[in-house]
């Protein structure tokens, strides 16, 4: 039987917000944290993901501040891997494996970096590394899905968040559905605070003001499952090239036919390999 959204459903205060998130399972933490377009939650990103998983580990799919049901954010205040740990400590969580994808991917990065004590197994997909030369990618700032993006936070109407959903997936007739365009858009204008404040950011780097250092990713200790698209056309796999390169316990699975969404587009794939590589990998326990 699916999960129920409403169920699953909770709210927690942490020192700074109140954080909406979803939780599901039982055992070894397992916290999913969304990416950065609008209308994005923790159950937008990973709803064909949270059942499997918990089935093997406690799972929470979290709204971060300045998306879905938790509290706006400017960017002064945006710094999602101090509200991560916030959330760690409000639910007396010590280490979780975090899986991040794109947005949450660099905010899993930096944990992992900053806090290493606080996580067990990193998993990203399709995380952008930081502001850096690119082999791939455009010349011209941003990427061709990242402008798709920024005008969806612009004018998040539903045609808009067709042009975003066509961008973010390699098989738009199966996924770019008029119900889940529209589904977004009313998500994204539900909460227009959210859609105010992502741009008035964005002179000042929002939604990633702060970024990853590269220089401390050979660093990182924990076992690392990086996922990425091939067909990505919001952060170019090249990204998760270079982390393979200098995180010393990586491995990377690189999809064909796969956009920016590995978790949306190829689920029950990727609900297996977080399933065998955290279990597989049992880390510092």
């Amino acid at each position: 039987m699916a999960l129920d959204k409403e169920q699953i459903a909770r709210t927690v205060k942490t020192r700074d917000w109140t954080l909406r998130y979803y939780e599901a399972g039982s055992g070894r933490p397992l916290v999913l944290l969304h990416g950065s377009g609008p209308g994005a939650t923790g159950w937008s990103n990973f709803s064909g993901n949270i059942e499997a998983l918990a089935e093997h580990f406690h799972v929470y799919a979290v709204d971060m501040p300045g998306w879905g049901e938790s509290d706006p954010a400017t960017v002064d205040r945006l710094d999602h891997v101090d509200a991560a740990i916030q959330f760690l400590d409000a639910l007396g969580i010590e280490r979780a494996a975090f899986v991040g994808n794109s947005m949450g991917g660099q905010t899993s990065l930096r944990l992992a970096t900053e806090h290493p004590g606080r996580i067990s197994h990193l998993v990203t997909m399709g995380p952008p590394v930081g502001r850096m030369p690119s082999l791939f990618g455009a010349g011209d700032g941003p990427s061709e899905g990242l402008k798709v993006l920024i005008e969806a936070y612009r004018d998040a109407s539903p045609e808009n968040m067709r042009r975003l959903v066509e961008i973010m997936c390699y098989d738009t007739a199966r996924f770019a559905t008029p119900e889940l365009c529209d589904a977004r858009s009313q998500a994204a204008l539900a909460r227009p605070e959210h859609l105010a404040n992502y741009v008035a950011g964005l002179p000042q780097g929002a939604p990633l003001p702060r970024w990853v250092d590269p220089a401390l990713l050979p660093g990182i200790t924990v076992p690392t499952l990086l996922i990425h698209g091939r067909d990505d056309r919001v952060v170019s796999f090249e990204s998760s090239l270079f982390l393979l390169a200098n995180i010393p316990d990586s491995r990377l699975v690189l999809l064909n036919r796969c956009g920016h969404w590995a978790m949306i587009e190829h689920a029950e794939e990727f609900n297996r390999l977080v399933i065998d590589f955290v279990r597989g990998n049992p880390g510092d326990e």
